[in-house]
């Protein structure tokens, strides 16, 4: 894959006038209202909001886990924003890796098991898998634990799984959806630092969403949500 440097400066991911309205019966709730942003090829940012301010909606945007009722969304310049499920998944699977707060692991299977699965989906042969995945277990500190279920593993070590599963397509994007939430604070800080390395080192865009301020410090660029919409943006360094 192409990781060049950001002098490509191109947005891989393009929101414009993103609006989100959820059929409740009698009540229409405006999730988001008119999200406008542009995510740049090696870009560490943040997305920052309380409680109900639109967070998990513009996440589920901006990873094409879904889409919107009104605007256009841009991945690589194409409009993702009509296209059916099966087609956006295949896009998912390919260009985006996903960190979520509750590790989303399968405890019937190993590790292994889990990071295998998600190249199982790209049609990847299974030996290629299984080099795969020991390498990346092994890159997130877990090359002793890669035969263990997650049950049998800490908070910490099952979010460093989840780590590993998202880096099992090389994808540009990672996206993190309040990866510290229930990690322990210095298993929090070790998962912080495995993302900024992701994003200096291996160059992967990284895309954080969080209600935590320190959490979002680690972040080049904050985007501040409050009521479905973009109230400001912070550039942290």
């Amino acid at each position: 894959m192409d990781k060049n440097s950001k002098g490509d400066n191109r947005p891989v991911i393009e929101l414009k006038d993103v609006w989100k309205v959820y059929d409740m019966g009698h009540i229409k709730v405006n999730a988001l209202r008119g999200m406008t942003m542009k995510v740049m090829k090696d870009e560490f940012i943040a997305i920052m909001g309380p409680s109900g301010s639109g967070k998990s909606t513009a996440m589920n945007m901006v990873g094409a886990l879904d889409i919107p009722s009104k605007g256009a969304i841009y991945l690589d310049g194409h409009d993702i924003s009509k296209l059916h499920e099966s087609d956006l998944a295949q896009i998912r699977g390919k260009k985006i890796g996903f960190i979520f707060q509750s590790f989303n692991l399968i405890n019937s299977l190993t590790a292994m098991e889990n990071v295998m699965l998600a190249m199982m989906f790209q049609g990847t042969d299974e030996q290629t898998r299984k080099k795969k995945a020991a390498e990346l277990l092994t890159m997130v500190g877990l090359a002793d634990r890669m035969h263990h279920k997650p049950t049998e593993l800490s908070g910490g070590q099952q979010q460093r799984v989840a780590i590993a599963r998202s880096l099992a397509n090389d994808p540009e994007i990672v996206l993190a959806d309040e990866p510290t939430g229930n990690l322990d604070s210095l298993s929090g800080e070790n998962i912080m630092k495995m993302l900024m390395d992701l994003h200096h080192k291996e160059k992967r865009t990284i895309i954080l969403v969080t209600h935590d301020k320190q959490v979002a410090s680690h972040a080049e660029k904050i985007y501040l949500l409050k009521d479905g919409r973009i109230e400001g943006i912070k550039r942290v360094k």
